[in-house]
């Protein structure tokens, strides 16, 4: 996706290094950390979809309907609003997309024995992420329209359009989240069994799974902080990687980072190349998203979910 865009590149150019010197710009200024952080935002948010997936035994679930995304999106607001320069946005955003899914896990445990604990789970996450989005709302009313909104309004609609070099950073924590998920990847499968059957195989159920979910709250937080909120990839990607490769974890999981960093490249490519003007990225994967998963709903074979 380096080739195209508004300029377009010649691969023979670009190989034989025969660039001018404005496209030399756009290839190493723009592109190069532009595929590199899409391709680590597409592979973080798609890690952290599966690895809450099967921590909490549910296929539905993901990064917005945990509410990390929400709580996420929440913090960074704040940040600008209030602490801009001050305390970096990735740390707010950390924290707060932190404590939505603490908190829906806490609902849903004070509340499990009203019903399924799948279904408390997902209405759990619905409901803390209504209250972080309202709480956004409120932040976006006060906010500055000509200085600050505009900027909380890229949190919701998420670009690259922004991204440089300087942005690498952002990165790290995705990767500490990703890897960590990875190394833990064969206790996903066990945890997955449920909690009695996790400890009779001498797995620590509380420690791993709180590992894990702060691995996918930092992963998806980091994600949020570098190019706001982007939706489905935590969910769809998953599916999609599913029913590839089945439902082992040990394999899903690198199977799902590759695919989700296919798709968010190949995603960020049409936001770039469909129109005269960027299409924001969460636009394009929501319109892309929600077929894919009815389509999923409809044809899939639910015994790999």
């Amino acid at each position: 996706m380096i080739f195209f865009g508004r300029v377009s590149l010649n691969p023979i150019e670009v190989l034989t290094g025969t660039l001018s010197q404005k496209q030399l710009i756009i290839l190493t200024l723009v592109r190069i950390p532009r595929v590199i952080i899409s391709m680590c935002v597409g592979a973080a948010l798609s890690v952290s979809g599966v690895s809450l997936q099967g921590v909490s035994r549910n296929p539905l679930v993901g990064p917005e309907i945990l509410g990390v995304s929400a709580g996420a999106g929440f913090g960074a607001a704040c940040a600008i609003l209030f602490f801009e320069g001050v305390v970096p946005v990735q740390v707010f955003a950390f924290t707060f997309g932190l404590t939505a899914v603490m908190l829906t896990f806490l609902v849903s445990k004070a509340i499990k024995n009203q019903g399924n604990s799948v279904i408390v789970l997902i209405l759990s996450g619905i409901a803390v992420s209504a209250v972080f989005s309202a709480a956004l709302g409120i932040m976006k009313y006060v906010a500055d329209p000509y200085e600050k909104l505009p900027e909380i309004v890229f949190w919701l609609l998420g670009s690259f359009s922004a991204v440089s070099w300087s942005d690498i950073l952002n990165v790290v924590p995705m990767l500490v989240g990703i890897v960590t998920i990875v190394l833990l990847r064969w206790r996903v499968n066990i945890l997955s069994l449920g909690e009695e059957e996790a400890k009779t195989l001498g797995v620590n159920y509380g420690i791993t799974r709180t590992v894990l979910l702060m691995a996918a709250t930092l992963a998806t937080a980091a994600s949020v902080a570098c190019c706001g909120i982007i939706s489905w990839v935590g969910l769809i990607v998953p599916h999609i990687t599913r029913r590839i490769v089945g439902s082992d974890h040990k394999i899903l999981i690198p199977a799902t980072l590759s695919v989700g960093a296919v798709f968010m490249v190949v995603c960020d490519g049409l936001a770039r190349t469909l129109y005269t003007f960027e299409v924001p990225i969460g636009i394009i994967t929501s319109l892309v998203g929600a077929p894919v998963f009815i389509l999923l709903l409809k044809f899939g074979d639910k015994k790999k979910w």
